[in-house]
Order: C-alpha cells, then structure tokens, then sequence
C-alpha cells in the first residue's frame, strides 16, 4: 500500500461488508448453539480510544527511526502482523472456524496502514468476533459437564499442542475439539480425587468465569495485542507496554516487591511461568521452572485452592503477591512432560530485590582433597565486581587451587558489570564489542592494568545463562583464560532501550504506555555476536534442550547471528591443548557417574515424547503414567540416601531429607574438571 493515498472510505467500506459478515458467521454457531446457552452474557463493545491512533503514530515512528533493524512498514510487513495478530488471538486454534479466517484475509494487506495512520478498526473487529467465539465456546464446555464423561473409553486423547493443527472447518470439529479439552479438565480433577459433582461445580464456575471476564475486556487489551503484533513482526525483543505495565516496569526497577519472583505470561487461559527471578522464593524453593502452569492458588490457611484457569494476568499476580513472611500455595501443572504432572507446593513470600541475589562463595574439595573455590552469581547487579573482588580474597585465605565462576540461570544485568567482573580475571583489554543502530561499533575495554586472581579458572554455564552472563564468558573464552563447562548458553545478543510514549504536551485522559526495542547488538572481541549461537562449551554437558527449541533461536523474528572484525587482543594462556584430555576424563567419570546415568535416562525419555502432542483421555492409563513417574523418583530417592548411607523412606509422602537438595552432579563434575586441569600442571598465565 502507499504511504498516504489510501483511501479510508474503501477502507471503511470494505469493513463495514467484513462486519456484516461476520456478524452473519455470529448468528449461525449460535443458532447451532443457543438452547446449550444457561445465560445471556452482553460482551463490552469495543472501539480505539483518542489516545490510541496518536500512540500507534509514536510507536510507528519510533520503530522505524530508532530500531536497530532497518525495515519498511510495507504489505509484506503487513501480512507478518496479520498473521501474528491472529495467532495471538487463537495461537492454539481452539475458537476461530477457518471461514473466519478467511473473512480476514482479504485485509491481511492492511496493517500496515492501520498502525502508520493510527486508524485500527479492522483489528477491534477482529477482536470482536474472537470474544464472540470465545464465549461460544465456553457456553458449550458448560453443556458437556451435564452427561459426565466415560474415562475409560479406549484410545481417547487430547491433542494439547494445535499450533501446527489445520482450522476447523466446520461446528462439528471445533466442538470435538473442546470434548477433548473439557474431558481432559475433568480428569485432571478426576485424578485429584473430586467427585463427579465436584468436578461439574468447579468446571462450571470455571468456564462461567471466563465467560465473564470476557465482559472485562477494554479497549487497551485490542490495542496492545495488535500493537504487539506490529512490535514481534519486527523483531524478538521488540514490545509495547500498556499502561499499567509501563507502571509495574518502573515498581520493578525501582521498588523492592513482595511476592514469589516469577515471571508470568498467559497462554490460552493459563498463566505460564516465563522464568523464575534467581535468589527469589521461588528460586530457592525448586520445584517451579519454566513453562508450568499454574492453575490454582490457595492463601496458606485456606482449605481449598481457587481456580486461576482463565483469569485475567494481574488478577493472578495479585492473588500470588502478598506479605513477606507469608506464605501461597500453588496448584502447578508441569511443563514438558509427557504425563502433564500436577503438584502442589507451598512458597513462602519474601522481598524480590536485587540485593538478594548477591553473588556468594563456598569451598569444595575434589577427588584429590584440593580446595576449589566456587562463586555463584545468580545476576549481574550493581557493584557485583566489587562482592566478587571480596570473595576471590576470602577463598585465597582458604587456599583455594582454583575457582569455579557458577553463571547458570543468570540472566544477566548490567553491562558495565559484566566488564568489570572480567578485569578481575585480565590485566587489562577489550572485554566487548557493540554495534548500535548507526553502526558505530564501540570497544568496551578493561583499563585498570590489574589482575585479582590468576590461578586456574572455569565457568559453569547453562541453556538459562544470556546476555551478561554470555559476553562475561565470551571474553574468558576468547582470551582463554577460563574453561568453559555446560551447556549452550541462551544466546541474548541484544540491547534493549525502553522509551515511554507520553508527552508533557499531552492532555489526554487515558494514559499512553511506552515501547521497548532494540538498540544495538553484542559482539565478543574475537568478532562473532553471541546472538543466537550463544557460547559454546568448551567441554559440554548432557542435555535435554536442543538449542533449536529453546533459546533466543526459539524466539520468533529474533536478529540472525553474524560477525564483525576482530578486536585486538592477545590470549593469556593456552588451554586447548588441556581441553581434550580434561573432556576424556569427564566422559569416563561421567559414565560411571549415578547421576549422570538418571540424566541420560531423562534426556531419552524427552527425546522419545517430545514430538507427542497428545495426552491420553483414558483414566487407568494416566494412573498408570503417573505411578511410573511416582515409583521412578521413590526408587531413585532411596538410592541416592543409601549412597548417603541413611535411611531408605516407604513413600514419597514421607519426609524426604533435606540433603538430597544439595545434589548437584554438574557442580561436582565441575568441581573435578577444575581438579583435573590444576593437576596436569600446565597452567600458566602469559603475563
């Protein structure tokens, strides 16, 4: 489409024939469906506020001059936010018909002039009838509770995972569909032992309540789901914040919250752990990782949970949050598994600030009986090289032989601390590069010409290890100065810049929120970016998570990996010859290794259900799915507390001793692979 000759009057025209349409498509599926309907339900009618086509202008503007990815907002562009719009909307496609769709498609052509010119009907419309199918839906999961459900019916599954599924092309094969679901719901209850009463008073409340909060949908929720559309179809980390989580952004920056440190999203009427804060409650606590669902919460005297399954994101967080010291129950579904586990676990609260993920040190001695100092630093904070310098100093008074520097499930932080925590290990030199949106490359250098530690170095990272975590290991890498164990790290390779929209001219009544996009782009000082690559181990550790999977290689529309030139440096040590022999005796260790062997078990059963996108409907086979997975961990519980030489427990109900949390088989290897290498007598820094 052109910049500025669109004509608005066709483009009206054009809806207003879409629309009768669809309001047409409205009334057959709920004609189909209209005596299984208990109650009338009147969904809000919404439309774009004032503020919003000034914003879509802003956001637009911004985007286009600032962005480090050069780009045209164009019909190509166009078609890419028409299509991620509509996966936001139904990404699962459990409530558009492929009719729907295909009303649609004829406009795929015109978002890109609905975001430029701030006019977004066509996406309110679409958001419309999405509210419309969606209470449809729901209104019939009511119906189906009134028969109950056979739940031993032979070969009945839920095909859970529709994202690469076909539309439905008719009510039939939508309404079988949510048999699937509705059944698989009432099971999931089944086998927390409710009774069919139960199980038809909780579904009923449930879906009733997701009819309702339909009701609460406003104008900002079209706005920011398209708007974020717009915002993915440029690039990965590209986003627009709403308001009122323009206004949690800034508490997070600068406030200390109370609650269980967890990032949430919602998924098709779930709310899904994104990723858990490192030093946080729910950190410590274990037992919560990413891609859980969580599906009840429950106040720590409260006899019974409260289903959170359709609610809205803030309700969640805010039934979640609460005083420090107290504690939540939380009903969690578990990601990635075969079996879709639920457990119940209780979190106790605490203040979510970064001081409480400070970086800490402990002494463990390897094979040999020599002291190896670890130092663990959950996230790049604030003067973290100056804990780090106090640490390195209290290890040397405990004679360490050498130090392992722990980065797994760091997420990163701040960039001048990744540099200076580097120039503790380095006289001096360039730690990273940076490419900005001009394409100006800055050298980011260590100056201070002095080395704290010397001795023998390693760094243990894992898939969770981004951003300063990665240009931290890059540049012990490229320098080789450290050793590098684990995984693939996350390859984050991107700077982000966040920028509110309102201006003091601005006399709206609502609120406008604010973007965040990317700026410029980490390079390692030997020229690759560490975007999507990451760093790759210099000994690799088993693992269950292919890099393609998960990952900023994951991520949709991320910024391809590439090089620029070398910076100048030279390398302090020469390490790879020590590599292959170190590599040959974590391999003999590692089979001969208990723990290794319950990993590499685990790694196959993953590879053997990963491609499984359906779980089975059929009560005494989830029973049976769930006591292996039971009998599984009791049996490898009690091997673990006769190596420890205690006690074996009866069942998993029993009190499991709080040892057995200190098992960390990658730790320990490391802590080995840090023996071996002082013990080849080899290592010596070039200085």
């Amino acid at each position: 489409m052109s910049r500025a000759g669109n004509s608005r009057l066709f483009l009206n025209s054009q809806l207003k024939r879409l629309l009768g349409t669809l309001v047409v498509g409205v009334a057959v599926v709920a004609t189909a469906s209209a005596d299984t309907t208990d109650k009338i339900v009147d969904l809000p009618v919404l439309e774009q506020e004032k503020q919003h086509s000034i914003a879509a202008k802003r956001i637009s503007n911004t985007f286009t001059r600032a962005h480090y990815k050069k780009f045209e907002i164009d019909d190509e562009l166009s078609e890419q936010i028409f299509d991620r719009y509509i996966d936001a909307l139904d990404s699962n496609k459990h409530f558009f018909l492929r009719s729907d769709v295909k009303k649609f498609e004829g406009f795929t052509k015109e978002f890109d002039d609905a975001v430029r010119v701030g006019d977004l009907t066509i996406a309110y419309s679409i958001y419309m009838l999405n509210l419309e199918r969606r209470k449809e839906r729901f209104n019939y999961a009511i119906t189906l509770l009134e028969d109950g459900f056979d739940f031993e019916k032979e070969g009945d599954k839920f095909f859970y995972d529709r994202e690469d599924a076909d539309w439905s092309n008719s009510l039939d094969e939508v309404n079988e569909v949510w048999r699937q679901r509705v059944k698989y719901d009432a099971l999931s209850l089944k086998l927390a032992e409710k009774t069919d009463e139960e199980i038809k008073d909780i579904l009923t409340k449930r879906y009733n309540r997701a009819i309702r909060r339909l009701t609460q949908t406003n104008s900002e929720d079209v706005f920011q789901t398209v708007m974020n559309s717009f915002a993915r179809s440029i690039e990965a980390h590209t986003s627009y914040l709403s308001p009122s989580r323009t206004e949690r952004f800034q508490m997070d920056m600068n406030l200390s919250l109370e609650g269980i440190g967890a990032v949430l999203r919602t998924e098709d009427d779930h709310t899904t752990v994104v990723s858990v804060v490192a030093g946080g409650p729910a950190d410590k606590n274990g037992q919560v990782k990413p891609e859980d669902k969580i599906l009840g919460v429950a106040q720590e005297d409260d006899k019974s949970f409260t289903d959170v399954v359709g609610w809205r994101l803030d309700d969640v967080v805010e039934l979640i949050k609460g005083p420090k010291g107290s504690v939540v129950r939380l009903q969690v579904q578990k990601g990635g598994t075969s079996t879709k586990q639920v457990l119940e676990l209780a979190i106790t609260r605490d203040k979510v600030k970064l001081e409480d993920k400070a970086a800490k040190a402990e002494v463990i001695k390897d094979e040999s009986g020599q002291n190896i100092g670890v130092i663990d630093i959950p996230s790049f904070y604030h003067n973290l090289h100056v804990d780090v310098r106090t640490l390195l100093a209290e290890l040397k008074d405990k004679q360490v032989k050498g130090i392992i520097v722990d980065l797994r499930g760091n997420g990163g932080g701040s960039l001048p601390e990744a540099i200076a925590l580097s120039g503790l290990f380095i006289e001096k030199g360039p730690i990273v590069q940076i490419r900005h949106e001009s394409g100006q490359i800055e050298v980011n250098y260590d100056r201070d010409g002095q080395i704290i530690y010397d001795g023998p170095l390693t760094v243990l990272v894992d898939r969770f290890s981004a951003s300063a975590s990665e240009i931290f290991a890059a540049a012990m890498q490229d320098f080789n100065r450290a050793i590098i164990i684990g995984e693939q790290t996350f390859g984050k390779g991107t700077v982000q810049q966040h920028r509110p929209l309102g201006r003091i001219y601005d006399f709206f009544e609502n609120k406008l929120g604010a973007v965040q996009y990317t700026m410029a782009k980490f390079y390692r000082i030997s020229g690759g970016s560490t975007q999507h690559k990451g760093v790759l181990p210099d000994i690799s550790y088993p693992s269950p998570i292919n890099p393609e999977e998960w990952g900023e290689s994951r991520e949709e529309n991320a910024l391809p990996w590439d090089s620029i030139q070398k910076a100048k440096y030279n390398q302090v040590t020469d390490s790879h010859r020590m590599i292959d022999m170190l590599t040959a005796k974590h391999n003999a260790r590692a089979m001969k290794d208990p723990e290794f062997q319950y990993i590499f078990e685990d790694i196959k059963e993953y590879n053997e259900n990963k491609d499984r996108k359906y779980i089975s409907l059929v009560k005494s086979e989830r029973i049976a799915e769930n006591q292996e997975s039971d009998d599984k961990r009791l049996q490898r519980i009690n091997e673990r507390l006769v190596r420890l030489g205690l006690a074996k427990i009866e069942s998993l109900d029993d009190e499991i001793p709080d040892v057995l949390d200190d098992i960390d088989p990658f730790l320990d290897e490391a802590v080995q692979i840090t023996g071996d290498m002082i013990a080849s007598g080899s290592y010596a820094l070039n200085i």
